[in-house]
């Protein structure tokens, strides 16, 4: 094995496995896990959740610097993943992470999913960061502006502009090292296209280890089609398309994310799979078992689960819901379903926090990465559950087809074109809307 390895430190676990599933298709063995501060020294690339997306910033700080404590070793290198629409603790974890590795190379551009960066400002599909939902869902009013979130935090930062990156690889890796001597900290780096960020990869990949990474999948895929990042190559396989995984059980596919994107993604799945809904009302899950409809709820999912019968179970929304309670609401939406957990052979979980609260519940605390379906929707297994697979992804991350090119990829069903009778199913079958519809009704949906 290499005497090179990446760990990658990220807040959530859907943003831990988007990172890390990069470097398994270049043909790393490469693991995530729920425990922190358990060391992992089989990989050659580990991610670690720190859940730490919700904490306050002290105690993020605090967890993010004892994963690198306790992960780090001889050769291995670090990536601290962050958000690409920059949500959570991440300038406070750069920060306690910046004196124990040097210089920050932040590059939070992730062009395959529409996320670039124009002097320091992070735009979505061209729309800047401020203005999206995602942001005025937790951040209304606050700035999004990379230089000015780092220095809050304590960071001397520069520049590095997209023409450095897009000239003289020789004078793009001198600029890098003026700033690593400059007494700068923090180098905010701008970025619009994968080739722009392949560069930056490049550059500071032969640079030594007196900095490290900060960035979202964007960065990590370039830094994966290095062969050089690491002392012995392999053979690449990131070319190779993802094996669909031929499932018996049911598959699960739990939304915790109320973005409009999985809105999308949801909807898509109804209607071309027809796959049975439950919508759990956010005031059964902040009451939990103690709420009069509990057993009932309980009792609609084991109707479906224990008979093998695909199931996609959504969080609801209400006039009171507040974003921090994410947490809370995706972990009793984890145990409403665990006590059906092993009638599953598939799981897709979209939303980090929804994720790791159905594998936590169920006792699952590290996955191998396999392959992935799109950027950012990851396969995987747990260790030592050969039987189960599970798909994560991040609540606004995706094409409109994610969630149905997923639960194809766990059917093992190729995709069939629409027609005009009705949209394609499983197995190649189509089905007129009526039908659809009477399907939808029998399987348990709710609105």
């Amino acid at each position: 094995m290499s005497n090179t390895s990446i760990l990658i430190i990220a807040d959530d676990l859907s943003g831990a496995a988007d990172c890390a599933i990069a470097f398994a298709g270049a043909g790393r063995s490469t693991a995530v896990t729920l425990n922190a501060s358990r060391a992992m020294g089989a990989a050659e690339v580990i991610a670690v959740d720190t859940d730490s997306r919700r904490m306050s910033p002290a105690e993020a700080a605090h967890c993010t610097r004892a994963a690198w404590l306790v992960q780090r070793a001889p050769g291995r290198r670090l990536y601290k993943k962050i958000d690409s629409t920059l949500r959570g603790n991440w300038a406070t974890e750069v920060a306690a992470l910046q004196p124990l590795a040097g210089l920050a190379i932040v590059a939070a551009a992730f062009p395959a999913t529409g996320r670039t960066v124009r002097e320091g400002r992070v735009f979505v599909r061209g729309v800047p960061l401020e203005n999206t939902e995602t942001w005025k869902l937790e951040h209304a009013a606050r700035s999004a502006d990379l230089n000015a979130m780092v220095e809050a935090v304590g960071l001397r930062t520069a520049p590095l502009g997209v023409d450095a990156l897009r000239g003289d690889p020789a004078a793009l890796r001198d600029a890098i090292s003026v700033v690593a001597s400059s007494g700068a900290q923090a180098l905010i780096v701008d970025a619009e296209t994968d080739a722009d960020l392949r560069a930056l990869a490049q550059a500071t990949a032969s640079m030594g280890k007196a900095l490290f990474w900060v960035g979202s999948g964007g960065l990590a895929r370039e830094l994966a089609s290095l062969s050089d990042l690491f002392d012995v190559a392999t053979e690449a396989a990131q070319d190779a398309p993802p094996k669909s995984e031929q499932q018996r059980g049911a598959i699960l596919i739990l939304v915790g994310s109320l973005s409009a994107v999985s809105e999308q993604q949801c909807a898509m799945l109804r209607e071309r799979a027809g796959v049975g809904e439950l919508i759990v009302p956010p005031v059964v899950l902040r009451a939990g078992e103690l709420h009069l409809e509990w057993a009932a709820w309980q009792a609609r999912v084991g109707a479906h689960l224990s008979e093998h019968t695909d199931l996609l179970v959504r969080i609801g929304r209400d006039d009171l819901f507040d974003p921090a309670e994410g947490a809370q609401l995706s972990a009793a939406l984890a145990s409403l379903v665990a006590p059906f957990f092993t009638h599953l052979s598939g799981l897709i979980a979209t939303g980090g926090e929804t994720a790791r609260a159905m594998l936590g519940t169920t006792g699952i605390d590290s996955l191998q990465l396999l392959s992935e379906i799109e950027p950012g929707v990851a396969v995987g297994r747990p260790h030592g559950n050969p039987r189960l697979t599970v798909v994560t992804k991040a609540g606004a991350f995706g094409s409109e087809h994610a969630l149905y090119g997923a639960y194809l990829h766990l059917r093992g069903t190729p995709e069939f074109a629409d027609s005009e009778s009705g949209s394609a199913h499983p197995g190649g079958t189509t089905t007129s809307s009526p039908a659809r519809e009477t399907n939808q009704r029998h399987s348990g949906k709710t609105s």
